[in-house]
């Protein structure tokens, strides 16, 4: 049972999923949301987080069983897809009725940003619109953050753009290293479409903008430590695209951008107030 349990916790894409989670939590924090209403963010956008990993083992189990997708728990046969399923839909429901009490405005910008990422489970991700999921979902999650603040506001239209530019880079990244396996098994998003270089390179930039905007977003004053985070942000860009260009894609690519989501993070928190309208 304990070895079920742990399978079915590595088939939720645990660090995508943290990372997500310490990203709307800060954010959060940042923003001042009182130390409840917080502790529910935090726990209802985790459980979101597991839907959308769960339900994409689950779903991707027989085209990770013929690539032979050893990271994979499913497709190995460690959880059965039937509880990798069900946990899907368990944590789904959870999380939205978790996020309620926050307000409408956010149980509605979570169920969107949830909505994306089963959207390009269930087949988004075989077109050239793959990367609008990631978008959508990354773009939004500031809102689901501020709307529950029990004044509930907008993010500034920056902090959108950033979310959305993470969540690009976040999506290329992550499919760089499985573009052969994907084509073995009739999957071609825009990366596949784009080409490993192209994309990649692509994704780069899109940290390098996330990162200026939060620096120099419109009202920010200029502070040392967003300096200090942008020197952080441009210098994994730039470090990111050498070694896209001197070696095959690699998980570490989907590392660095996740680390830098973080750095990107902290330093929304330290622009605290200023990321709302």
């Amino acid at each position: 049972m304990a070895n079920r349990g742990t399978a079915l916790l590595l088939a939720s894409h645990p660090g995508p999923t943290l990372v997500v989670t310490a990203v709307a939590t800060g954010l959060g924090f940042g923003v001042g949301l009182p130390p409840g209403r917080l502790a529910l963010l935090a726990l209802a956008i985790l459980l979101g987080q597991l839907s959308v990993g769960w339900s994409n083992d689950w779903l991707d189990a027989a085209r990770d069983r013929e690539v032979r997708r050893t990271d994979k728990p499913a497709a190995r046969g460690d959880v059965p897809e039937a509880v990798v399923r069900t946990a899907a839909f368990v944590a789904l429901a959870a999380a939205l009725l978790l996020t309620l009490p926050l307000g409408f405005g956010a149980f509605v910008a979570h169920a969107i940003a949830i909505g994306g990422g089963w959207a390009y489970n269930l087949g988004l991700k075989s077109t050239v619109w793959s990367w609008v999921p990631f978008a959508v979902s990354f773009g939004i999650l500031p809102a689901i953050v501020t709307a529950a603040l029990p004044e509930p506001q907008l993010p500034a239209w920056w902090v959108f753009g950033a979310g959305a530019l993470l969540g690009v880079a976040a999506h290329i990244t992550n499919v760089l290293p499985d573009l052969e396996d994907d084509a073995r098994t009739g999957i071609s998003g825009f990366p596949h479409r784009l080409g490993p270089r192209p994309s990649g390179l692509l994704a780069f930039g899109a940290l390098a903008g996330a990162t200026v905007l939060i620096t120099f977003g419109p009202g920010l004053p200029v502070r040392p430590v967003l300096i200090v985070g942008l020197v952080i942000g441009l210098a994994a860009a730039a470090t990111g695209c050498v070694l896209l260009l001197r070696r095959s894609p690699t998980r570490l690519l989907m590392q660095l951008i996740m680390a830098c989501a973080v750095v990107d993070v902290a330093m929304l928190v330290v622009a605290g107030q200023s990321v709302t309208v």
